[in-house]
Formats: C-alpha cells, structure tokens, sequence
C-alpha cells in the first residue's frame, strides 16, 4: 500500500513571493503531522493545497492515490476543518450536522453517535455564530468526521480552546488514528508539539522532519539563541 500522501517538488507563489521550494515528502497511514512553521511559513496554504482547496505553481501532490490536479475523487474520503467557513454560519448546531450529512451521504445513526461523542446535545438548537471556540471546533471536526474519512486535514484545530474541547478532540483524533486513520493539521504553539507523531518544519520555503522530541529541542535551541542575541536571560 501506497503513502497516503505523497508531495514532490511542490512549488507554490502568492504574488511574487516563492511560498514552497520544491518540497517533497509522505504521509503514511496511521501517521499525524503537525505543521509547524511561524506566521506567513505557509501552514494554512499547504493543507488548502492537500485538500484540493488551493491550486499550485508545479510539481505533484496525490492523495490517497490520487493525482489532485486531475480528479477530486480523493475528496470523499477526506476529512476537512479550515480556520473559517467549516461550517454554515446562518444555520444552527444540528443543522450544519444534518445538512453535511446529507452532502457526505452520511447515516442519521452516525449524526447521533457523533453528538454524543463530542457531547453536543445542549447546543444543537444554538447558532454556530454564538458558540465558543471550543464548542466550534468540536462541532467542526464532528461534521469533518460525518463521511469516516480515511485522511483528516485540519487547520489550528487546538488553537485558543478551552481545556475540555482540546481533551476531547485529542481524544477523537487519537481515536481516528488508532482505527487506521491519516491526520495533518497545522499548529502554532509548540505546547502541542507532542500531539503528533512528526513535526514537519516549514521555513524559508522548505520543509524539515522531526520527530516531536527532536522539533521541542530544536524550538528550545532557537529560543535560547534568540534571547541570547537580545539580551534577555530565559
């Protein structure tokens, strides 16, 4: 069986700036990334570019086999929560659930069993524009999990939410992986570092693996060197 996601040469421009450098790697089954990079490194363009979001310059991505720039097939068995617009903002809690069901063909049975794990019940009836984040996100990766996906992209899932929602998300997406699942999903705090299986590095338009050990000393070093070079003592 074949990586699940396999990127080569991936080059990409947002106006005259070269984003991506020919990078190249794979995503195996049962693994989780952590896209690791500091603001505008290009985390949230590189997952729009694995999910079929986005359009690239050149080189070649597939997904689940597939080649992206030749068919959307892939997209059935994708999971997908962006930074915004995951979900129906003129709708409430059950009909963003109900509503993605019906799009992902997905059983009435599975929207109840998706309610009760991410403890939904006391905001189905609310509009999404009135939840907390936490809520949100929960709400978010229950629709994302609507068609059980094989590969689950994710775009600052844990990002800012309460410490319940972030404990029940990490417990899905362990859930998700244990089953034979696929995850990469952005992240911006090195707190959570230790969420994935690898921590792939963006910077200067390329990319570097770690394991989460390796990116936590690396994250240390270059915190250690950057107070040093200011003059403020960690």
């Amino acid at each position: 069986m074949g990586p699940v996601i396999r990127v080569a040469n991936l080059e990409q421009k947002i106006g005259r700036k070269l984003l991506f450098q020919g990078i190249s790697f794979e995503v195996h089954s049962g693994e989780c990334w952590g896209i690791f990079g500091t603001r505008g490194a290009g985390k949230t363009s590189l997952v729009h570019i694995l999910a079929g979001v986005d359009r690239f310059k050149s080189g070649q991505v597939e997904i689940l086999g597939f080649n992206i720039k030749k068919t959307e097939k892939f997209k059935g068995s994708l999971g997908l929560v962006t930074q915004e617009n995951s979900l129906f903002r003129d709708m409430t809690v059950l009909e963003n659930l109900d509503f993605i069901a019906a799009l992902k063909n997905a059983s009435r049975a599975t929207v109840l069993e998706l309610i009760e794990r991410f403890q939904l019940s006391e905001f189905l009836k609310k509009p999404v524009t009135s939840l907390d984040i936490g809520v949100l996100q929960r709400v978010s990766l229950a629709c994302a999990l609507l068609n059980q996906p094989k590969l689950l992209i994710l775009d600052e899932i844990i990002k800012d939410i309460d410490l319940f929602s972030r404990n029940l998300i990490l417990k899905e997406l362990e859930q998700f992986l244990a089953e034979g699942g696929t995850c990469v999903s952005t992240f911006s705090s090195f707190a959570f570092a230790q969420s994935f299986s690898k921590v792939a590095w963006l910077e200067g338009g390329e990319i570097t693996l770690y394991n989460s050990e390796a990116a936590q000393a690396e994250w240390n070093r270059l915190e250690k060197y950057y107070a040093e070079q200011s003059g403020r003592l960690l």
